[in-house]
């Protein structure tokens, strides 16, 4: 078994993962469930009650981990979900948004041409990848302390960074992570207003061996290809180490900065 992080800028603190019912969502919630003194972890899903995983983490750590519903394309269930978490608490010092989509099935799938884009499926992506962490910040908001340190990071991909674009296609889910970015980007500006101890940064978790990237990762070498729990712990650590002034960029599972 994988040594659990050390995340000593979280002790006592309370965390909210969004998009925990599987993957790199899910390694995250059990990383800071095993590494962290937590006070408090909620870990949200579109339907929380389908995953065990959730219920037995829960059940087995000493953290108090708290599962609640949330749709991140669904304004009402982000609102919703937002009101139950500050029903128990007043503040969150980390948020790390992991829902993502790069295919479904058969009706949505990562173009090769021009001549697959569909509009249906990039309206789709756009939902989750740049409205989607803009609505969590959007109601989560009121739970950001002001007077310390505290995170908001969201996981995005270095296929959205339009400087490293060099081999095209992909036109729906490099586009929508590229809004992603300048979503958080903007967003880092205006909660750096509210507190000068803000860090809001996009961060990009390598290629990782889930339902999302598998049928994608045939070629990516086995030492570049990471369990969901090796880039739960890489990127946690990259957190643990942010400090006000990483605050609005854009950073890989190492700490290495990528082009906007």
């Amino acid at each position: 078994m994988e040594q659990p992080a050390t995340l000593s800028s979280l002790d006592g603190g309370r965390a909210l993962v969004v998009g925990a019912r599987r993957g790199i969502g899910l390694a995250f919630a059990h990383t800071l469930a095993r590494s962290a003194r937590l006070a408090e972890l909620y870990v949200s899903a579109r339907h929380h009650h389908a995953s065990n995983e959730l219920e037995t983490l829960a059940a087995r750590t000493e953290c108090r981990i708290h599962p609640i519903a949330m749709d991140v394309t669904d304004e009402d269930s982000v609102r919703s979900a937002a009101n139950s978490v500050q029903a128990e608490t007043e503040t969150l010092d980390l948020i790390v948004n992991c829902a993502g989509l790069l295919h479904d099935g058969d009706v949505l799938t990562p173009e090769k041409k021009l001549e697959e884009v569909q509009p249906n499926n990039l309206e789709t992506l756009f939902r989750v990848h740049a409205t989607g962490p803009l609505l969590i910040a959007k109601h989560f908001q009121p739970l950001l302390p002001r007077d310390r340190r505290f995170v908001f990071a969201s996981l995005s991909a270095r296929v959205g960074s339009i400087g490293d674009n060099r081999l095209g296609g992909w036109y729906g889910y490099r586009v929508t992570k590229a809004a992603h970015n300048m979503a958080i980007k903007t967003l880092s500006i205006e909660l750096a207003r509210r507190s000068r101890q803000a860090i809001c940064v996009a961060l990009h978790p390598g290629t990782v061996d889930t339902d999302l990237s598998r049928p994608f990762s045939q070629r990516v070498p086995a030492e570049k290809l990471f369990t969901p729990e090796r880039a739960a712990r890489q990127l946690l650590q990259v957190i643990d180490a942010l400090e006000p002034g990483d605050n609005g960029t854009f950073l890989a599972w190492d700490g290495s900065k990528i082009p906007w």
